[in-house]
């Protein structure tokens, strides 16, 4: 018998799947950017919160692609639940985490940015807590 969760849990880690592997190739292409913008720059601004924001992007996409592939393999294992739940709350921190990154960088705190960032991180989590045994 399936676990009531599981298809819940495998089609968010698929989102995941997918929005982490866009993220990824987003992030590696803002890392070149800001390179780049690095090269031109004669020590007028400083870099450090861009490559800070460039490489928090680039570690949230992964692990937002991990919790992805982690909970499409185990959507029909119930022991491994919690295994998930854990991965889903590290995505929802770094989602969070990146709004704050963002705010000590100069933008100003969007609200719409951090609800959109959050909605399949917890959908994710809430798949893994009905698939528990």
């Amino acid at each position: 018998m399936e676990a009531k969760g599981s298809t819940f849990l495998k089609v968010t880690g698929i989102l995941m799947i997918v929005f982490g592997a866009i993220a990824l190739i987003v992030s590696i292409i803002a890392i070149l950017g800001i390179a780049a913008l690095a090269a031109f720059n004669d020590g007028t601004y400083d870099m450090t919160m861009l490559y800070v924001g460039g490489v928090f992007a680039l570690i949230s996409a992964v692990a937002e692609f991990v919790a992805g592939i982690i909970g499409v393999i185990n959507a029909k294992l119930p022991n491994k639940a919690n295994t998930c739940i854990v991965w889903g709350v590290i995505v929802a921190v770094m989602c969070v985490a990146g709004e704050i990154i963002s705010m000590i960088g100069g933008s100003q705190f969007n609200v719409f940015s951090l609800i959109c960032g959050l909605v399949i991180p917890a959908l994710y989590i809430i798949g893994a807590v009905k698939n528990k045994a």
